[in-house]
Protein backbone atom coordinates (compact mmCIF):
# COMPACT_ATOMS: atom_id res chain seq x y z
CA UNK A 1 0.00 0.00 0.00
CA UNK A 2 1.29 3.46 -0.95
CA UNK A 3 1.47 6.17 1.69
CA UNK A 4 0.64 9.84 1.23
CA UNK A 5 0.22 13.05 3.16
CA UNK A 6 -2.73 15.12 1.94
CA UNK A 7 -2.85 18.90 2.16
CA UNK A 8 -6.04 20.89 1.75
CA UNK A 9 -5.21 24.42 0.61
CA UNK A 10 -8.39 26.42 1.07
CA UNK A 11 -7.83 29.78 -0.63
CA UNK A 12 -9.82 32.92 -1.29
CA UNK A 13 -10.99 32.01 -4.79
CA UNK A 14 -10.48 28.24 -4.95
CA UNK A 15 -9.94 25.09 -2.91
CA UNK A 16 -7.13 22.65 -3.71
CA UNK A 17 -5.95 19.30 -2.48
CA UNK A 18 -2.42 18.04 -3.10
CA UNK A 19 -1.07 14.59 -2.24
CA UNK A 20 2.61 14.39 -1.31
CA UNK A 21 4.86 11.34 -1.23
CA UNK A 22 7.66 10.50 1.18
CA UNK A 23 10.08 12.75 -0.71
CA UNK A 24 7.79 15.74 -0.26
CA UNK A 25 6.96 15.73 -3.97
CA UNK A 26 3.43 16.42 -5.22
CA UNK A 27 1.85 13.28 -6.67
CA UNK A 28 -1.60 14.57 -7.52
CA UNK A 29 -3.37 17.93 -7.39
CA UNK A 30 -6.95 19.01 -7.96
CA UNK A 31 -8.51 22.45 -7.70
CA UNK A 32 -12.03 23.86 -7.80
CA UNK A 33 -12.98 27.53 -7.92
CA UNK A 34 -16.03 28.85 -6.10
CA UNK A 35 -18.24 31.95 -6.15
CA UNK A 36 -17.25 35.35 -4.84
CA UNK A 37 -20.19 37.28 -3.39
CA UNK A 38 -20.30 41.10 -3.36
CA UNK A 39 -23.64 42.11 -1.75
CA UNK A 40 -22.60 45.77 -1.38
CA UNK A 41 -19.61 47.89 -2.50
CA UNK A 42 -16.62 46.93 -0.37
CA UNK A 43 -18.34 43.81 0.99
CA UNK A 44 -16.94 40.36 0.19
CA UNK A 45 -18.58 37.08 1.25
CA UNK A 46 -18.42 33.35 0.57
CA UNK A 47 -21.22 30.81 0.85
CA UNK A 48 -19.86 28.35 3.41
CA UNK A 49 -21.40 25.48 1.44
CA UNK A 50 -19.29 26.50 -1.55
CA UNK A 51 -16.13 26.44 0.59
CA UNK A 52 -16.87 22.98 1.98
CA UNK A 53 -18.12 21.42 -1.25
CA UNK A 54 -15.23 22.73 -3.36
CA UNK A 55 -12.75 21.45 -0.79
CA UNK A 56 -14.34 17.99 -0.60
CA UNK A 57 -14.60 17.79 -4.40
CA UNK A 58 -10.92 18.68 -4.80
CA UNK A 59 -9.95 15.98 -2.29
CA UNK A 60 -11.90 13.30 -4.14
CA UNK A 61 -10.56 14.48 -7.50
CA UNK A 62 -6.95 14.42 -6.27
CA UNK A 63 -7.37 10.83 -5.12
CA UNK A 64 -9.04 9.90 -8.39
CA UNK A 65 -6.29 11.37 -10.56
CA UNK A 66 -3.62 9.06 -9.14
CA UNK A 67 -5.84 6.15 -8.14
CA UNK A 68 -5.13 6.64 -4.43
CA UNK A 69 -7.42 5.36 -1.69
CA UNK A 70 -8.52 7.40 1.29
CA UNK A 71 -7.04 4.65 3.50
CA UNK A 72 -3.60 5.41 2.03
CA UNK A 73 -3.60 8.93 3.48
CA UNK A 74 -1.43 8.85 6.59
CA UNK A 75 -2.48 12.31 7.71
CA UNK A 76 -4.23 15.45 6.52
CA UNK A 77 -3.02 19.04 6.89
CA UNK A 78 -5.20 22.11 6.30
CA UNK A 79 -3.95 25.50 5.13
CA UNK A 80 -6.45 28.31 4.79
CA UNK A 81 -7.22 31.88 3.87
CA UNK A 82 -6.66 33.80 7.10
CA UNK A 83 -8.98 36.26 8.92
CA UNK A 84 -12.15 35.10 7.10
CA UNK A 85 -14.96 34.59 9.64
CA UNK A 86 -17.56 31.84 9.99
CA UNK A 87 -20.17 31.77 12.78
CA UNK A 88 -22.28 28.64 13.03
CA UNK A 89 -24.88 26.84 15.13
CA UNK A 90 -23.24 24.65 17.74
CA UNK A 91 -25.88 21.94 17.39
CA UNK A 92 -26.59 21.83 13.67
CA UNK A 93 -23.30 23.08 12.23
CA UNK A 94 -25.25 25.45 9.99
CA UNK A 95 -23.67 28.92 9.52
CA UNK A 96 -25.88 31.80 10.65
CA UNK A 97 -24.46 34.01 7.87
CA UNK A 98 -22.15 33.79 4.91
CA UNK A 99 -18.42 33.72 5.61
CA UNK A 100 -17.17 37.33 5.78
CA UNK A 101 -13.92 37.37 3.81
CA UNK A 102 -10.68 38.98 4.93
CA UNK A 103 -10.96 41.47 2.03
CA UNK A 104 -14.32 42.80 3.27
CA UNK A 105 -14.29 46.44 4.39
CA UNK A 106 -17.78 46.73 5.94
CA UNK A 107 -16.38 47.34 9.42
CA UNK A 108 -13.86 50.01 8.41
CA UNK A 109 -15.76 52.87 10.06
CA UNK A 110 -16.05 50.98 13.34
CA UNK A 111 -12.32 50.21 13.26
CA UNK A 112 -11.44 53.85 12.63
CA UNK A 113 -13.39 54.84 15.74
CA UNK A 114 -11.74 52.03 17.71
CA UNK A 115 -8.27 53.26 16.75
CA UNK A 116 -8.68 56.54 18.54
CA UNK A 117 -8.91 54.92 21.99
CA UNK A 118 -7.69 51.34 21.79
CA UNK A 119 -5.01 51.06 19.09
CA UNK A 120 -2.11 50.77 21.56
CA UNK A 121 -3.84 48.19 23.78
CA UNK A 122 -4.72 46.04 20.79
CA UNK A 123 -1.25 46.28 19.27
CA UNK A 124 0.48 45.54 22.58
CA UNK A 125 -1.54 42.36 23.04
CA UNK A 126 -1.99 41.11 19.47
CA UNK A 127 0.85 42.64 17.44
CA UNK A 128 -1.81 43.84 14.97
CA UNK A 129 -2.90 47.24 13.77
CA UNK A 130 -6.61 47.95 14.20
CA UNK A 131 -8.15 47.19 10.82
CA UNK A 132 -11.24 45.65 9.25
CA UNK A 133 -8.85 43.14 7.64
CA UNK A 134 -8.73 41.08 10.85
CA UNK A 135 -11.48 38.88 12.26
CA UNK A 136 -12.77 40.52 15.45
CA UNK A 137 -14.83 43.33 13.93
CA UNK A 138 -16.35 40.86 11.44
CA UNK A 139 -17.55 38.64 14.31
CA UNK A 140 -19.00 41.71 16.01
CA UNK A 141 -20.85 42.66 12.81
CA UNK A 142 -22.50 39.23 12.57
CA UNK A 143 -23.54 39.29 16.23
CA UNK A 144 -24.93 42.83 15.88
CA UNK A 145 -26.72 42.37 12.55
CA UNK A 146 -27.96 38.79 12.27
CA UNK A 147 -31.32 38.43 14.10
CA UNK A 148 -30.96 36.81 17.54
CA UNK A 149 -27.25 36.05 16.93
CA UNK A 150 -26.00 38.05 19.91
CA UNK A 151 -28.47 36.47 22.33
CA UNK A 152 -27.73 33.00 20.99
CA UNK A 153 -23.98 33.58 21.27
CA UNK A 154 -24.36 34.73 24.88
CA UNK A 155 -26.34 31.55 25.61
CA UNK A 156 -23.49 29.43 24.20
CA UNK A 157 -25.38 28.30 21.11
CA UNK A 158 -23.04 29.73 18.45
CA UNK A 159 -19.42 29.02 17.56
CA UNK A 160 -16.83 31.09 15.73
CA UNK A 161 -13.92 29.95 13.62
CA UNK A 162 -11.64 30.88 10.80
CA UNK A 163 -11.99 28.67 7.72
CA UNK A 164 -9.60 26.00 9.02
CA UNK A 165 -11.67 25.71 12.18
CA UNK A 166 -14.96 25.34 10.31
CA UNK A 167 -13.49 22.73 7.97
CA UNK A 168 -12.19 20.73 10.94
CA UNK A 169 -15.65 20.91 12.52
CA UNK A 170 -17.27 19.61 9.31
CA UNK A 171 -14.63 16.95 8.62
CA UNK A 172 -14.82 15.52 12.14
CA UNK A 173 -18.61 15.52 12.18
CA UNK A 174 -18.75 18.29 14.78
CA UNK A 175 -16.44 16.57 17.24
CA UNK A 176 -13.55 19.09 17.20
CA UNK A 177 -13.73 22.87 17.61
CA UNK A 178 -10.13 23.98 17.37
CA UNK A 179 -7.76 26.23 15.48
CA UNK A 180 -4.02 26.83 15.56
CA UNK A 181 -1.82 29.61 16.86
CA UNK A 182 -1.27 31.18 13.44
CA UNK A 183 -4.96 31.63 12.71
CA UNK A 184 -5.82 32.69 16.27
CA UNK A 185 -3.13 35.38 16.07
CA UNK A 186 -4.99 37.01 13.13
CA UNK A 187 -8.29 37.52 14.94
CA UNK A 188 -7.40 40.60 17.08
CA UNK A 189 -8.73 38.64 20.08
CA UNK A 190 -5.67 36.51 20.84
CA UNK A 191 -2.82 37.58 23.10
CA UNK A 192 0.35 36.52 21.31
CA UNK A 193 2.40 36.85 24.51
CA UNK A 194 0.25 34.73 26.84
CA UNK A 195 -0.87 32.48 23.95
CA UNK A 196 -4.50 32.67 25.01
CA UNK A 197 -7.77 34.40 24.20
CA UNK A 198 -7.83 37.81 25.85
CA UNK A 199 -10.85 38.61 28.03
CA UNK A 200 -10.42 42.39 27.69
CA UNK A 201 -10.34 42.22 23.88
CA UNK A 202 -13.31 39.84 23.75
CA UNK A 203 -15.26 42.31 25.89
CA UNK A 204 -14.17 45.23 23.70
CA UNK A 205 -15.61 43.53 20.59
CA UNK A 206 -18.58 42.00 22.37
CA UNK A 207 -17.54 38.42 21.58
CA UNK A 208 -18.47 35.78 24.20
CA UNK A 209 -15.49 33.56 24.93
CA UNK A 210 -17.75 30.50 24.72
CA UNK A 211 -17.75 31.01 20.93
CA UNK A 212 -14.00 30.67 20.60
CA UNK A 213 -12.15 27.49 19.61
CA UNK A 214 -9.42 25.72 21.50
CA UNK A 215 -6.02 26.85 20.23
CA UNK A 216 -3.35 24.26 19.47
CA UNK A 217 0.08 24.16 17.76
CA UNK A 218 -0.09 24.07 13.96
CA UNK A 219 1.15 20.49 13.89
CA UNK A 220 -1.09 18.76 16.44
CA UNK A 221 -4.04 16.39 16.90
CA UNK A 222 -7.21 17.82 15.33
CA UNK A 223 -9.18 14.60 15.47
CA UNK A 224 -10.00 12.23 12.61
CA UNK A 225 -12.26 12.69 9.63
CA UNK A 226 -15.71 11.17 9.79
CA UNK A 227 -15.81 8.13 7.52
CA UNK A 228 -19.04 9.38 6.00
CA UNK A 229 -17.32 12.59 4.87
CA UNK A 230 -14.04 11.43 3.27
CA UNK A 231 -14.52 7.67 3.10
CA UNK A 232 -12.03 6.87 5.86
CA UNK A 233 -10.97 7.98 9.30
CA UNK A 234 -7.96 10.11 8.36
CA UNK A 235 -5.98 11.80 11.14
CA UNK A 236 -6.08 15.59 10.84
CA UNK A 237 -2.70 16.63 12.17
CA UNK A 238 -2.15 20.19 10.97
CA UNK A 239 -3.96 23.51 10.63
CA UNK A 240 -2.14 26.63 9.54
CA UNK A 241 -2.78 30.05 8.03
CA UNK A 242 -1.68 30.13 4.40
CA UNK A 243 1.23 32.56 4.73
CA UNK A 244 2.69 30.87 7.82
CA UNK A 245 2.20 27.60 5.95
CA UNK A 246 4.32 28.94 3.10
CA UNK A 247 6.97 30.11 5.58
CA UNK A 248 7.18 26.58 7.00
CA UNK A 249 7.06 25.07 3.51
CA UNK A 250 10.12 27.18 2.67
CA UNK A 251 11.73 25.79 5.86
CA UNK A 252 12.27 29.29 7.22
CA UNK A 253 12.34 28.00 10.78
CA UNK A 254 15.28 30.03 12.13
CA UNK A 255 15.36 33.67 13.22
CA UNK A 256 16.20 36.03 10.36
CA UNK A 257 14.90 33.78 7.56
CA UNK A 258 12.46 35.47 5.18
CA UNK A 259 10.04 34.41 2.45
CA UNK A 260 8.02 36.35 -0.09
CA UNK A 261 4.96 34.96 -1.82
CA UNK A 262 4.38 36.80 -5.12
CA UNK A 263 0.65 36.47 -5.68
CA UNK A 264 -1.85 39.17 -6.61
CA UNK A 265 -0.15 41.02 -3.78
CA UNK A 266 3.02 40.06 -1.94
CA UNK A 267 3.22 38.59 1.54
CA UNK A 268 6.59 38.85 3.25
CA UNK A 269 7.24 37.05 6.54
CA UNK A 270 10.41 36.98 8.64
CA UNK A 271 10.94 34.48 11.44
CA UNK A 272 12.17 36.36 14.54
CA UNK A 273 12.62 33.29 16.78
CA UNK A 274 11.35 33.41 20.34
CA UNK A 275 11.40 37.23 20.40
CA UNK A 276 8.23 39.20 19.65
CA UNK A 277 9.74 42.16 17.80
CA UNK A 278 7.73 45.34 18.13
CA UNK A 279 7.99 46.99 14.73
CA UNK A 280 8.94 50.63 14.50
CA UNK A 281 8.55 50.54 10.74
CA UNK A 282 4.97 49.71 9.85
CA UNK A 283 5.01 45.90 10.16
CA UNK A 284 2.83 43.61 12.24
CA UNK A 285 3.91 40.91 14.68
CA UNK A 286 2.27 37.49 14.51
CA UNK A 287 2.92 33.81 15.28
CA UNK A 288 4.65 31.11 13.25
CA UNK A 289 3.70 27.54 12.46
CA UNK A 290 5.27 24.91 14.69
CA UNK A 291 4.83 21.53 16.35
CA UNK A 292 4.94 23.09 19.81
CA UNK A 293 5.31 26.60 21.18
CA UNK A 294 5.34 28.96 18.19
CA UNK A 295 8.02 31.43 17.22
CA UNK A 296 7.22 35.02 16.32
CA UNK A 297 7.06 36.54 12.87
CA UNK A 298 7.28 40.02 11.37
CA UNK A 299 4.89 40.42 8.44
CA UNK A 300 4.41 43.04 5.77
CA UNK A 301 1.94 43.00 2.88
CA UNK A 302 2.29 44.58 -0.56
CA UNK A 303 -1.16 45.26 -2.02
CA UNK A 304 -0.27 45.06 -5.70
CA UNK A 305 2.28 42.47 -6.82
CA UNK A 306 1.36 40.13 -9.65
CA UNK A 307 -1.70 42.30 -10.25
CA UNK A 308 0.70 44.71 -11.98
CA UNK A 309 1.15 42.15 -14.75
CA UNK A 310 -2.62 41.64 -15.01
CA UNK A 311 -2.98 45.41 -15.44
CA UNK A 312 -0.36 45.49 -18.19
CA UNK A 313 -2.27 42.72 -19.98
CA UNK A 314 -5.94 43.48 -19.31
CA UNK A 315 -5.89 47.19 -18.51
CA UNK A 316 -3.39 48.55 -21.01
CA UNK A 317 -3.13 45.72 -23.56
CA UNK A 318 0.67 46.06 -23.60
CA UNK A 319 1.20 42.29 -23.43
CA UNK A 320 -0.79 39.22 -24.34
CA UNK A 321 0.51 37.02 -21.53
CA UNK A 322 2.47 37.25 -18.28
CA UNK A 323 5.34 35.29 -19.83
CA UNK A 324 5.80 38.01 -22.45
CA UNK A 325 6.80 40.58 -19.80
CA UNK A 326 10.14 38.94 -19.08
CA UNK A 327 11.29 39.08 -22.70
CA UNK A 328 10.11 42.67 -23.08
CA UNK A 329 11.85 43.78 -19.89
CA UNK A 330 15.13 42.23 -21.04
CA UNK A 331 14.87 43.89 -24.46
CA UNK A 332 15.91 47.25 -22.96
CA UNK A 333 18.97 47.93 -20.80
CA UNK A 334 17.00 49.96 -18.25
CA UNK A 335 13.65 51.74 -17.83
CA UNK A 336 14.82 54.83 -19.69
CA UNK A 337 14.27 56.84 -16.52
CA UNK A 338 10.69 55.62 -16.07
CA UNK A 339 9.54 54.71 -12.55
CA UNK A 340 6.13 53.24 -11.76
CA UNK A 341 4.31 53.22 -8.39
CA UNK A 342 1.43 50.66 -8.56
CA UNK A 343 -0.66 52.20 -5.79
CA UNK A 344 -3.99 51.20 -7.33
CA UNK A 345 -5.54 50.77 -3.86
CA UNK A 346 -3.01 52.75 -1.87
CA UNK A 347 0.32 51.53 -0.55
CA UNK A 348 0.63 48.72 2.00
CA UNK A 349 3.51 48.04 4.36
CA UNK A 350 5.58 49.84 5.44
CA UNK A 351 3.86 53.03 4.21
CA UNK A 352 0.21 52.23 4.99
CA UNK A 353 -1.03 55.10 2.85
CA UNK A 354 -4.58 54.46 1.68
CA UNK A 355 -4.74 57.82 -0.12
CA UNK A 356 -1.69 57.19 -2.33
CA UNK A 357 -2.47 56.72 -6.02
CA UNK A 358 -0.63 54.98 -8.85
CA UNK A 359 1.86 57.05 -10.77
CA UNK A 360 4.06 56.65 -13.85
CA UNK A 361 7.02 59.02 -13.62
CA UNK A 362 9.80 60.04 -15.98
CA UNK A 363 7.97 59.43 -19.27
CA UNK A 364 9.54 61.03 -22.38
CA UNK A 365 8.88 60.87 -26.10
CA UNK A 366 11.39 58.04 -26.24
CA UNK A 367 9.53 55.87 -23.72
CA UNK A 368 8.40 52.55 -25.20
CA UNK A 369 6.11 49.79 -23.97
CA UNK A 370 9.25 47.81 -23.07
CA UNK A 371 10.33 50.60 -20.72
CA UNK A 372 6.89 50.69 -19.09
CA UNK A 373 6.76 46.89 -18.73
CA UNK A 374 10.23 46.84 -17.21
CA UNK A 375 9.32 49.64 -14.77
CA UNK A 376 6.17 47.76 -13.78
CA UNK A 377 8.10 44.56 -13.00
CA UNK A 378 10.74 46.53 -11.12
CA UNK A 379 7.98 48.10 -8.99
CA UNK A 380 7.08 44.68 -7.57
CA UNK A 381 10.66 44.12 -6.41
CA UNK A 382 11.01 47.69 -5.12
CA UNK A 383 7.89 47.36 -2.96
CA UNK A 384 9.26 44.09 -1.57
CA UNK A 385 12.56 45.87 -0.90
CA UNK A 386 10.73 48.45 1.23
CA UNK A 387 9.24 45.70 3.40
CA UNK A 388 12.49 43.75 3.73
CA UNK A 389 14.33 46.96 4.59
CA UNK A 390 11.78 47.62 7.35
CA UNK A 391 12.35 44.09 8.66
CA UNK A 392 16.11 44.61 8.65
CA UNK A 393 15.72 47.86 10.60
CA UNK A 394 13.46 46.21 13.18
CA UNK A 395 15.81 43.23 13.55
CA UNK A 396 18.98 45.34 13.25
CA UNK A 397 20.47 42.88 10.81
CA UNK A 398 20.76 42.27 7.07
CA UNK A 399 19.24 39.25 5.35
CA UNK A 400 21.42 36.89 3.36
CA UNK A 401 18.66 35.16 1.42
CA UNK A 402 15.04 35.66 0.37
CA UNK A 403 13.00 32.50 -0.27
CA UNK A 404 10.37 33.07 -2.96
CA UNK A 405 7.25 31.39 -4.27
CA UNK A 406 4.01 32.33 -5.98
CA UNK A 407 3.18 32.89 -9.65
CA UNK A 408 5.38 35.92 -10.34
CA UNK A 409 8.46 34.14 -8.92
CA UNK A 410 8.61 32.27 -12.25
CA UNK A 411 9.70 35.55 -13.90
CA UNK A 412 13.48 35.35 -14.14
CA UNK A 413 13.94 39.07 -14.79
CA UNK A 414 11.93 39.98 -11.70
CA UNK A 415 13.81 37.53 -9.49
CA UNK A 416 17.19 38.79 -10.69
CA UNK A 417 16.17 42.40 -10.11
CA UNK A 418 14.90 41.45 -6.65
CA UNK A 419 18.29 39.93 -5.79
CA UNK A 420 20.03 43.05 -7.13
CA UNK A 421 17.87 45.40 -5.05
CA UNK A 422 18.27 43.40 -1.86
CA UNK A 423 21.96 42.67 -2.35
CA UNK A 424 21.04 39.13 -1.26
CA UNK A 425 20.36 35.73 -2.77
CA UNK A 426 16.88 34.96 -4.03
CA UNK A 427 16.10 31.27 -3.70
CA UNK A 428 13.27 29.58 -5.62
CA UNK A 429 12.33 26.04 -4.54
CA UNK A 430 11.62 23.12 -6.85
CA UNK A 431 8.17 22.61 -5.27
CA UNK A 432 6.36 25.91 -5.64
CA UNK A 433 3.22 24.87 -3.76
CA UNK A 434 4.79 25.97 -0.51
CA UNK A 435 1.56 26.70 1.38
CA UNK A 436 0.26 23.18 0.84
CA UNK A 437 3.75 21.78 1.37
CA UNK A 438 3.99 23.53 4.74
CA UNK A 439 0.67 22.00 5.84
CA UNK A 440 1.88 18.60 4.61
CA UNK A 441 5.22 18.90 6.43
CA UNK A 442 3.46 19.80 9.69
CA UNK A 443 0.99 16.91 9.41
CA UNK A 444 3.66 14.45 8.33
CA UNK A 445 6.00 15.39 11.15
CA UNK A 446 3.15 15.11 13.65
CA UNK A 447 2.51 11.45 12.71
CA UNK A 448 6.13 10.43 12.11
CA UNK A 449 5.77 10.24 8.32
CA UNK A 450 8.94 12.30 8.42
CA UNK A 451 10.98 11.77 11.55
CA UNK A 452 12.53 15.22 11.86
CA UNK A 453 13.03 18.59 10.23
CA UNK A 454 16.48 17.39 9.19
CA UNK A 455 14.88 14.59 7.18
CA UNK A 456 12.51 17.10 5.60
CA UNK A 457 15.46 19.33 4.69
CA UNK A 458 17.16 16.37 3.00
CA UNK A 459 14.21 16.14 0.59
CA UNK A 460 13.76 19.88 0.04
CA UNK A 461 15.33 20.97 -3.24
CA UNK A 462 16.13 24.29 -4.91
CA UNK A 463 15.15 25.12 -8.46
CA UNK A 464 17.34 28.21 -8.84
CA UNK A 465 19.33 30.73 -6.84
CA UNK A 466 19.65 34.31 -8.15
CA UNK A 467 22.82 36.11 -7.05
CA UNK A 468 23.01 39.92 -6.88
CA UNK A 469 25.17 41.47 -9.60
CA UNK A 470 24.24 45.16 -9.44
CA UNK A 471 26.87 47.53 -8.07
CA UNK A 472 26.06 49.47 -4.87
CA UNK A 473 26.05 52.69 -6.91
CA UNK A 474 23.50 51.31 -9.37
CA UNK A 475 21.35 50.05 -6.50
CA UNK A 476 21.40 53.41 -4.73
CA UNK A 477 20.42 55.25 -7.93
CA UNK A 478 17.46 52.90 -8.51
CA UNK A 479 16.33 53.35 -4.91
CA UNK A 480 16.73 57.13 -5.13
CA UNK A 481 14.38 57.29 -8.12
CA UNK A 482 11.93 54.88 -6.46
CA UNK A 483 11.78 56.93 -3.24
CA UNK A 484 11.20 60.09 -5.27
CA UNK A 485 8.39 58.45 -7.25
CA UNK A 486 6.72 57.16 -4.06
CA UNK A 487 6.91 60.65 -2.53
CA UNK A 488 5.26 62.14 -5.63
CA UNK A 489 2.50 59.50 -5.62
CA UNK A 490 1.77 60.08 -1.93
CA UNK A 491 1.70 63.85 -2.37
CA UNK A 492 -0.66 63.52 -5.33
CA UNK A 493 -2.93 61.30 -3.24
CA UNK A 494 -3.14 63.95 -0.55
CA UNK A 495 -4.04 66.58 -3.17
CA UNK A 496 -7.01 64.52 -4.34
CA UNK A 497 -8.54 63.92 -0.89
Amino acid sequence: MKRYIAAMDQGTTSSRTILFDGDGCPVSCAQEEFRQLYPKPGWVEHDCRDIVNSQLNSFRAALGKCGALAEEIEALGIANQRETVVVWDKFTGKPVYNAIVWQCRRTSEFCEHLKTRHAKTIYDKTGLNVDAYFSASKIKWILDNVPFAKKRAEKGELLFGTVDCYLIWVLTGGKVHATDYTNASRTMLFNIHTLGWDAELCSLFGVPQSMLPEVRPSGADYGVTDKAVLGAEIPIRAAVGDQQGALFGQLCTEAGEVKNTYGTGCFLLMNTGDRAVRSQNGLITTLSASLGKPDYVLEGSVFIGGAVVQWLRDGLGLVQSAAETEELARSVSDTGGVCFVPAFVGLGAPHWDSQCRGMLCGVTRGTTRAHIVRAALESIALQAFDVVHAMEQDMRTSIARLCVDGGASANGFLMQFQADMLGAEVCRPAVMETTALGAAYLAGLAVGFWRSLDEVRDHWTIDRVYEPYMTPEQREEALRLWKAAVWCAREFGRCTE
